[in-house]
């Protein structure tokens, strides 16, 4: 603990004055440490001061004097084991309420949880959350349900990178496999609703939450990259307004060639097919990181390590 000094005859004035109060001596305790924050503030190598330096309450009567304070120290970080690390989302983006944050390093982690030590994640409003990783490279970390609207987020990684995001409306779109139809509110309030056609049978798209993520004005798709050949009834061609719903190849995007379909029947490989006019709404509506939720078809769960399918564990 550290505390700033008192020359012996103001201190000597001080305890008078306290006791003519009838002030117990002591009665001023350290402020407690807040555990909101997992960031150093500091930087690298210099002890963290959880809390601002309180002053002592001015005694009337008595001329300034050099103030008491109370440093709390924080806990210190173990130096990283990589030597950089990417952070995504970008700095000063705005995501949506599903978008978890992804820390890709430079080379295979062997201690995780000393690697998670130099890692935080700082949110106002508080949130609470946990990490998770995907592979030796890569770990995530995302609230236990989705972002509040407007949050802001910074994140912290190996002492030498911070940077800064925040979510913005919560844009949630949902497919029933019953009513073959996709609804989107926005902040609880209706945005629209689409018709649409998924995995037809043995390409059954799977139930579960997803979250957006690349996306494309012209996206090519390739059957044959999964195995699925021309000749067996593949396809290789350019579709239009695409948005990523998974890292195996679900998008939601315009299929002008299955209208007559969409809210009927199943026709497709596994994608969200909706109209031109649909598809081009949804692309310009939503944002990196807005969940999609497909429920009621008979397709198998989505897998929690698909890459987008976070919120599925």
């Amino acid at each position: 603990m550290i505390r700033s000094t008192r020359s012996s005859a103001a201190a000597a004035t001080l305890a008078a004055i306290t006791l003519a109060l009838g002030v117990a001596a002591g009665a001023a305790s350290a402020p407690t440490a807040r555990a909101q924050s997992v960031m150093p503030l500091s930087p690298p190598g210099v002890p963290q001061l959880e809390n601002a330096p309180l002053p002592t309450p001015p005694v009337p009567g008595l001329a300034a004097m050099p103030v008491l304070t109370y440093p709390v120290i924080g806990p210190e970080r173990p130096a990283p084991e990589y030597g950089d690390v990417n952070i995504f989302p970008t700095p000063n983006e705005v995501v949506g309420v599903a978008q978890p944050v992804m820390f890709f390093f430079d080379r295979p982690i062997t201690d995780r949880a000393r690697a998670e030590a130099t890692l935080g994640v700082r949110t106002e409003p508080p949130v609470a959350g946990k990490f998770y990783w995907v592979n030796d490279r890569e770990v995530r970390w995302r609230p236990h349900h989705f972002w509040p609207v407007n949050s802001s987020v910074t994140v912290w990684a190996g002492g030498k990178r911070q940077q800064n995001f925040r979510t913005g409306d919560a844009v949630i779109a949902e497919f029933d496999d019953r009513t073959k139809l996709v609804t989107v509110t926005r902040n609880g309030q209706h945005s629209r609703t689409m018709r649409a056609s998924a995995g037809r049978p043995s390409w059954d798209t799977y139930n579960g939450v997803y979250y957006t993520g690349q996306r494309g004005r012209e996206v090519r798709m390739n059957s044959e990259s999964f195995g699925l050949r021309i000749e067996d009834g593949g396809y290789n061609s350019i579709v239009h307004d695409a948005v990523r719903l998974s890292y195996d190849g679900i998008y939601i995007h315009s299929a002008p060639w299955s209208v007559a379909d969409q809210g009927v029947r199943n026709v497709s490989h596994g994608c969200l097919n909706v109209s031109p006019e649909d598809a081009r709404w949804y692309y310009d509506s939503t944002r990196n990181g807005d969940p999609f939720i497909v429920k009621n078809g008979p397709g198998r769960p989505f897998g929690g390590f698909d890459g987008q399918g976070d919120w599925n564990y």
